[in-house]
């Protein structure tokens, strides 16, 4: 199998060799080994959100979308079309401006309802003036009608700020699962 070169680093070829005798190749997409439908999301600008609120995060620029199944302008949903089991993760960079967060949460939902949460939180009225939180989740999904989102809150004193280009939301589908 012919190896190739990026940025110095080898990789394996995207084609594999035709066993038993056969002649020529095989692309992985053409195997059904693609991790697709896929995406990546971020954050174009910074966001304020009101001191403990759930508010869905608009990743509004797609970094890619295999299939167009990412929603980027009215839902920020994922809604893949292919069944299967699929990696769903979020990432949320919160930050105040008066340094007084107390807590913060990243929040995946499924169907409207949420499956998967991470958070960090300060004791005895410590506060904070930053955190990142990623949740991340494998799941079913039924190819026609289930959905993902990312929500966030945050909380202290003040409103919380969610940080552009360091928030993300993504997916893929896994391929053998």
């Amino acid at each position: 199998m012919a190896l190739s070169k990026i940025d110095g680093t080898n990789f394996i070829a995207p084609t594999i060799p035709v066993a038993s005798g056969g002649t020529g190749s095989a692309t992985l997409a053409g195997a059904g080994l693609a991790n697709t439908p896929a995406f990546l999301a971020k954050l174009s600008a910074n966001t304020t959100i009101a001191n403990d609120s759930y508010v869905k995060i608009a990743c509004n620029t797609e970094v890619f979308d295999t299939a167009g199944n990412y929603d980027n302008s009215s839902n920020y949903r994922f809604t893949p079309t292919t069944a299967g089991k699929y990696f769903v993760f979020g990432s949320i960079t919160f930050n105040s401006p008066t340094n007084f967060l107390q807590y913060v949460n990243t929040h995946l939902y499924k169907n409207g309802s949420m499956i998967s949460s991470t958070g960090v939180s300060t004791y005895n009225n410590n506060y904070i003036d930053g955190a990142g939180q990623v949740s991340s989740i494998i799941l079913d999904m039924n190819g026609s009608s289930d959905y993902v989102e990312l929500y966030g809150v945050g909380g202290g004193t003040s409103t919380v700020g969610i940080v552009a280009n360091w928030t993300l939301f993504g997916a893929y589908r896994i391929i053998g699962a």
